[in-house]
């Protein structure tokens, strides 16, 4: 929870990334919101002052994925809102303004998003939507300790990078710093 609000403010990739770990864990545990504190959030909290609002956080994510109906897939309405507005950011960036940093950073990165999207259930994905899979599958091999060749760790640090980037211009333009016209 804690950790969620600080990855919302300063890196919403991160905070995305991290959100659907989150909805894993709670698609493991089967909803059970005291499983999730007694075998998942108890173990890293150091001060148990917090557990009521970890009680609370976790309830409310529960609710709002039952809500929406995503018990075995899918993701929060929230974090859809957040990739729709990172995918009118990448449109913008790469259709309007022709950005001439990220251009080249997607460009790079197109290659293998395409060829993840054939590889795996993300056909249907935009390629911003695609590439933020491509990552949080990345970190299911490494929490699974399996082995990624080198050609496949190219792929995901093109998109990697291309995602940064898009971070980066998304917490400008929530701060109101990000200047179109200046490209």
């Amino acid at each position: 929870m804690l950790v969620a609000q600080q990855k919302q403010k300063e890196n919403i990739a991160e905070y995305i990334i991290y959100m659907y770990q989150i909805e894993d864990i709670i698609r493991a545990y089967n909803f059970d919101v005291e499983a999730i504190l007694d075998n998942y959030v108890r173990p890293q909290l150091p001060d148990a002052s917090f557990i009521e609002q970890y009680r609370t956080w976790y309830s409310s994510l529960i609710a709002e994925m039952r809500s929406a109906k995503i018990e075995k897939t899918g993701h929060l309405p929230s974090l859809q809102e957040i990739m729709i507005e990172l995918s009118y950011l990448h449109n913008t960036m790469v259709n309007l303004t022709k950005d001439v940093h990220y251009v080249p950073v997607y460009e790079s990165a197109v290659p293998y998003i395409e060829e993840f999207q054939e590889k795996s259930d993300q056909k249907d994905k935009n390629h911003t939507e695609a590439a933020f899979q491509a990552i949080y599958m990345k970190l299911l091999l490494r929490l699974q300790k399996k082995e990624i060749s080198a050609a496949t760790e190219e792929a995901f640090d093109a998109m990697r990078v291309m995602i940064a980037y898009l971070s980066q211009s998304y917490k400008k333009m929530k701060e109101g710093d990000l200047d179109f016209l200046s490209n």
